[in-house]
């Protein structure tokens, strides 16, 4: 007996288009902030221009105030050995040579946008850094190239996992990953950065992902601050988050989250956009 699928918001063609108006947002803010991301300024200044973006689109956070304890902030800000859920404070401040991953999200007309960047601070970022954030990079694109619909979830796994280990020894953090996404920030189904490739739902139209590469340069195990957001890794290794909030369609995918809807990363692997997103 095949097991039941979990229960998935799917949208219409008129519901994305809505999320792609919060998925612009997103994107916006998040240039924004890597182009803030520099040697003196705090995770709290990054933090003030992704509000700025947000209130000039009189959109909404989508993480600030959510879940318990309420995050207090509208960007989540993990630099080096933070792996996520990192809260930004004017004390954190961006040395040159850091790496610090800002996570993003917005909601307009009730639909949300999420998307993570991991930038590299300065002009002196040690290469292996730089090494470890391209390869997170490219294993979420190489991911959202292997959501089709006909395929399973956990196609888009298998070619995450296959992204990362052909890049070189990292470790692929276990117990965070991607989500459904819509009318609320996290959704079924829960999307692994790993795995064997023909299990899970079945990809449909409709169905809309953020899809969320975190690895390391060490081991993959976490632990959680006392602040009960911030995760770390346990051996002090620097981590990298990539993210981008896509739609499945007939014709192909759209990159929701990013400004030419994924045109150059998925051409260039010979995935097609879908034509919606011209």
């Amino acid at each position: 007996m095949r097991r039941r699928q979990p229960s998935i918001e799917i949208k219409s063609i008129n519901e994305i288009r809505l999320m792609r108006a919060a998925g612009l947002v997103v994107a916006e803010g998040l240039a924004a902030m890597a182009a803030a991301a520099v040697p003196g300024a705090s995770t709290a200044d990054l933090d003030r221009v992704g509000r700025e973006v947000i209130d000039r689109h009189g959109a909404v956070s989508s993480f600030l105030g959510y879940a318990y304890p309420p995050f207090p902030a509208v960007i989540c800000s993990s630099r080096n050995a933070a792996v996520v859920h990192g809260i930004p404070s004017a004390a954190d401040v961006l040395n040159e040579g850091d790496l610090i991953s800002i996570d993003y999200g917005a909601i307009l007309a009730g639909w949300h946008g999420d998307a993570a960047v991991s930038v590299g601070v300065g002009t002196s970022v040690d290469p292996k850094v730089a090494e470890l954030s391209e390869a997170c990079r490219k294993a979420l694109w190489d991911g959202i190239a292997a959501a089709a619909v006909g395929r399973r979830l956990s196609d888009i796994s298998a070619a995450v996992e296959s992204s990362v280990r052909h890049s070189g020894s990292y470790g692929i953090v276990e117990n965070y990953g991607g989500h459904g996404i819509g009318t609320s920030m996290h959704m079924e189904p829960h999307l692994l950065n790993y795995g064997k490739p023909g299990r899970g739902p079945d990809l449909v139209p409709g169905m809309c992902l953020a899809v969320e590469p975190m690895i390391t340069l060490g081991s993959a195990s976490t632990r959680e601050l006392d602040d009960d957001w911030t995760v770390v890794t346990v051996d002090g290794s620097w981590a990298a988050h990539w993210e981008h909030t896509i739609a499945l369609l007939p014709d192909g995918v759209w990159v929701l989250t990013a400004e030419d809807g994924g045109r150059a990363e998925l051409e260039s692997r010979g995935v097609r956009v879908s034509a919606v997103a011209d």
